[in-house]
Order: C-alpha cells, then structure tokens, then sequence
C-alpha cells in the first residue's frame, strides 16, 4: 500500500480531506486533516436533487484547494469518494466529469450501503467493541451496518438526512410543532423499511450529529476526559436532553451546549438519531470520531486481512511504537519485561486481589515504557504520559486508555501523582488497586533496566517479597529500597553479586 494515501469524502453537508501515513505493515497515523461546510446539496431536495450553481462553485473551489494540500504533502494515492447528495442529484455525473477534466480528480460515487460498509469497517477495528449498530446520520441519507461478533452482518441506508428533513420540514413556513409532527411522521415511515434483524441494545455514533450530541453530554455530565471517540453513554440517563432539542427554538439552541455551527441542522438530526435509538432498541451509545474516510482507507490497509486487524494488532500502540520509541526492544527483551511482570502480579494476588483483571493494561504500558525517550530522557515519564494521552485512539475505552497513561507517569519513588488521580478519578480503579498496579509498573521497568538479561524469579508469602537473579542487580537495589509500597512488606534480593579480591588493592 501506498506511504501516503489522502481521502476526501464529498458529503451533502461537508466535504473533508484526511491525508494517512503508514509508518508500518499495520502502524499507520493522521497527518492532516481539513474540512470545508460546501453544501453541495443546498437547496438540492427542493428542486428534484438537482445540484445549485453555488453549492456546485463552494465544492469546486474545497475540492481545488484540497488537490493543492495533496500536492504539497506529495502523497502516493488519491481517493475521493462521493455519497448521498452525488448520488441523489441528476446532474451529479456532470459535476464528476467537470472535475476530472478540470482538476484530474476522480470521484467514485458510492451507495448507501456501501456508505455503510465503510462506516462499519472504521468502528469495528478502531473502537472497543465486538457487536452493536453503527448510525451514521448524514445530509442526505442515515447509513447504518450491524455488528455481530467483529463482523459485518447487513448493512441499509435509509433517506432520512438533516439537510434533507432541513429543508423538507424545518425550514418551511409551519410552528416548530408542527415542523417536528410532519418530520416524524415522515422518520417513521422511512424506519419501518429497515430489516427486522437490525436490533441491538449498543449503537455506534458516527456522523455529525452523533458527535455534536455526544459532546454536548460530555460537557454537562462534567466527563473528566476530553476525548469523543469511545465516550459512551446511556440512552435512559439523557433522554430529557436528547427530546428537548427538536423542541427548541435556534435562538434557545445554546443551552444545550451545542456547536453553533450545527445549529441549522442539528435539531432534525437529533430527531432522526432519537427515533432510530427507539426503533432499534439502543439502551446505551458508543461515539466513535472515525467513520467513511477511515473505512476507505482501512479497505485498503486490510484487504488481505479480511478487513480486520489480526487480534494481537492494537492500531494506536504500533503507531506509538513506530513513532516513538528510541529504544526498540529486541523481541526478547520485550517478552522477558512483560514475563516479569506476569510474574509480579500474580504471586502478589494475595494482598492484591483483583483477579489480575488490568493484566492487558499493564502489558500495554511495559510495551510503552520507552516513548518519552524519543523528546528527552529528562522527565520522559512526563512525555509518555502527554504522548499516550494524545495517541491512544483507536480500540480502547477511557477507563483503558487513562490508565495505560496513568501507569507511564509513575517514575521515582511515589506510586501516585495526586492531581492527575483527582482529576480522572471517575474513571480510574480504586485507589489501593492503581497504587498495586504502579508498584508492579515501576517495578518491572527498575529490574529490567539493571537486569541484564538476567533469569528473575519471584516469591511472595508471609508479607516478604523476594526477588531472586542469576546476574547482578545492583543498580537496581537503591531504587526499589526507595519505593513506596501499597501495602507495608520486606523485599528481599538475592542475586549474584560477588565481587573478586584485589590483592594488590591495599585498604
């Protein structure tokens, strides 16, 4: 596959431009991003789907500028891809033929089920999750694909868009009752098309107003961690919220701490996504930030691989690992780290006694205990947290990711930073199983970095850890003498560490 691959994605409110560079077979990051609100299908739903003069010029010149982008970034394949307004409109070829002569892009117009796909491929890889219903509300068309067990069962499109119900319902001369009575009326029928096997109780978020909604009870739920993907929520908890804004008037849209500029759209879209929830039984919503770019992008990435990732792949951490870790670990020092803590945490299990549930968590931040390296040695525990906050996207939840994060911040002595544990208590573990899991973090990485490949074995009983190694550890002994424990207990090493006498040294 190509190094760089741009996507742009043509839809009947936006078009964007994503660019992806491939650091690795599987590693891969974002390294530009652009968006402009064309409206290609402004004023396109009232006049037979037909294209108008200016939403056709804001389109032209989005997509010229986005040819220039791709031309600076020098990259290796274009992909442009065109959804509900193209494919609605009847002079939606004419406008395809005009760019491709006029700025040698070529636009593939895909259907709604194919929008759908891509929207499936995206969540199924990047996000936590094994099974549930994607949503994607668009201008023109609501794509949706059922997950069962990571793969793609079905997928349908239904025409219920917000700048179709825009112009069809809200925009016309009625009271807002009455907009929102013909508009249901209308969201209704068109849901009673959808097959009887799309039921699920956890719905994916991906789109415009799905993202809107879920910022906007991110930020009245007071959620500790400003990240939209894999922020969920449950439907019953937010029910007032999500009726209420149909119902408002634009002037009133503030309250509900919305974007203003989905503001015009956002109140037909809420009603779309609420009554697709109801029909489909959703109790609770996953919001996901990736969606039809990622999709396309990822059909290329795995085609080989049956369009998802091999189950030992996690997106996010090879990225980080091909980005920023200095010290590449050759394989078998990488697997003695994770060995030892293995070790560590279950012949602790006594006095731990979580079943060693956060094993995962603790594998992930030994694998990126290295990462702060590539700014500076100096404080990288600092830069791994910063690094592992910003990068850890794709496929964990919060809970996971701050955790992971957490663990790359412990350094020294302490086994806890107070200030970032207050800030992110809500979704952390508790505070006794957090201090177990850095002690068994720091203490993993102090042993491995002095080890030298020594063979390190690990008892624990009677309050008396002892930690036994065919090789020196002597400089890791100051270390683990200074650090603090969760719970009072002797540590005890016995290593080989004899030192041959000098006879010529006179003392």
């Amino acid at each position: 596959m190509a190094k760089r691959t741009a996507i742009i994605d043509i839809g009947s409110n936006s078009a964007r431009l994503v660019i992806f560079e491939k650091t690795s077979r599987y590693g891969f990051h974002l390294i530009c991003e652009q968006k402009s609100k064309v409206r290609i299908g402004e004023s396109a739903y009232e006049k037979e789907g037909y294209l108008q003069p200016i939403a056709i010029k804001r389109a032209f010149l989005t997509l010229k500028s986005f040819v220039h982008t791709i031309e600076k970034y020098q990259v290796n394949k274009t992909l442009c891809i065109a959804t509900s307004a193209l494919r609605d409109a009847p002079n939606g070829k004419e406008f395809v033929q005009w760019v491709k002569k006029e700025l040698g892009l070529s636009i593939r117009i895909i259907d709604g089920k194919k929008e759908a796909k891509y929207g499936a491929i995206a969540a199924n890889n990047l996000l936590p999750l094994h099974n549930g219903i994607t949503i994607d509300i668009g201008g023109g068309s609501s794509d949706m694909a059922l997950i069962q067990n990571n793969h793609i069962v079905d997928t349908y499109s239904l025409n219920l868009g917000t700048v179709r119900l825009k112009e069809l319902f809200f925009d016309k001369e009625l009271s807002l009752k009455e907009s929102n009575k013909q508009a249901k009326a209308y969201i209704k029928e068109e849901l009673e098309k959808l097959p009887e096997h799309f039921r699920h109780a956890l719905a994916i978020g991906i789109g415009g107003t799905a993202r809107t909604l879920s910022k906007g009870i991110m930020k009245r739920s007071k959620h500790p961690l400003d990240k939209l993907h894999a922020f969920s929520y449950n439907i019953k908890e937010h029910t007032d919220y999500l009726q209420d804004i149909p119902l408002s008037s634009a002037k009133n849209l503030k309250q509900f701490e919305l974007k203003k500029n989905r503001y015009d759209t956002i109140r037909g879209g809420t009603l779309i996504f609420t009554m697709i929830l109801s029909h489909i039984g959703a109790k609770n919503v996953i919001s996901s930030s990736v969606g039809v770019r990622e999709g396309v992008f990822l059909e290329q990435l795995l085609r080989d691989e049956n369009l998802k990732f091999p189950t030992t792949i996690n997106p996010s951490i090879l990225s980080i690992l091909d980005r920023f870790n200095p010290l590449l670990d050759i394989e078998k020092k990488e697997k003695s780290k994770l060995r030892l803590a293995s070790k560590l945490y279950e012949q602790m299990q006594s006095d731990i006694r979580d079943q060693q549930q956060y094993k995962d968590e603790l594998r992930w931040a030994l694998k990126l205990s290295n990462i702060g390296k590539t700014l500076t040695i100096y404080r990288s525990h600092q830069h791994a947290f910063y690094i592992a906050m910003q990068e850890l996207n794709y496929g964990f939840t919060h809970e996971q990711s701050l955790l992971i994060a957490l663990l790359l911040r412990m350094h020294g002595k302490e086994l806890l930073h107070k200030p970032l544990f207050q800030s992110f208590k809500p979704l952390l573990p508790e505070k006794q199983t957090l201090l177990w899991l850095s002690f068994i973090y720091t203490l993993t990485v102090f042993i491995h970095e002095a080890s030298n490949s020594a063979t390190i074995e690990f008892t624990y009983s009677n309050k008396t850890l002892i930690i036994l190694s065919d090789k020196p550890l002597y400089l890791a002994k100051e270390k683990i003498r200074s650090l603090e424990k969760p719970i009072p207990f002797a540590i005890i090493i016995k290593d080989e560490n004899e030192v041959p006498r000098n006879k010529d040294l006179k003392v």
